[in-house]
């Protein structure tokens, strides 16, 4: 039974750091590509970023470039999601996914999803 288990979230300050993650199980791990979607009150669920399952390729929505870094251990099963210089509209709940593929920026390419963490970025 694959199980994707996403952590990290929590109440930032604008201007603040915080660091997602995401640990997989029951399925190999090297052979998915990972990704960040989130989700902010009243809106769809929205593309963040994406890595390929040798971290290869990196994928990043225009609104968080330069600003967040995604990253994977492929020995520890684990995606992160590293966030700097968070905007108060960064506030959503961040989903990972995982893929077999080698890399997507749709929702429709990931057939695992975790159940999500709650950022909130503060003015």
């Amino acid at each position: 039974q694959v199980q994707l288990v996403d952590s990290g979230g929590g109440l930032v300050q604008a201007g603040g750091s915080l660091r997602l993650s995401c640990a997989a199980s029951g399925l190999t791990f090297s052979n998915y590509a990972m990704a960040w979607f989130r989700q902010a009150p009243g809106k769809e669920r929205e593309f963040v970023a994406a890595i390929s399952f040798s971290a290869g390729n990196r994928n990043y929505a225009d609104s968080v470039k330069a600003r967040f870094t995604i990253s994977r251990n492929n020995a520890e099963n684990t995606a992160y999601l590293q966030m700097n210089s968070l905007k108060t509209e960064d506030t959503a709940v961040y989903y990972c996914a995982a893929g077999r593929i080698y890399v997507g920026l749709k929702m429709y390419e990931y057939e695992h999803w975790g159940q999500g963490t709650q950022v909130t970025v503060s003015s």
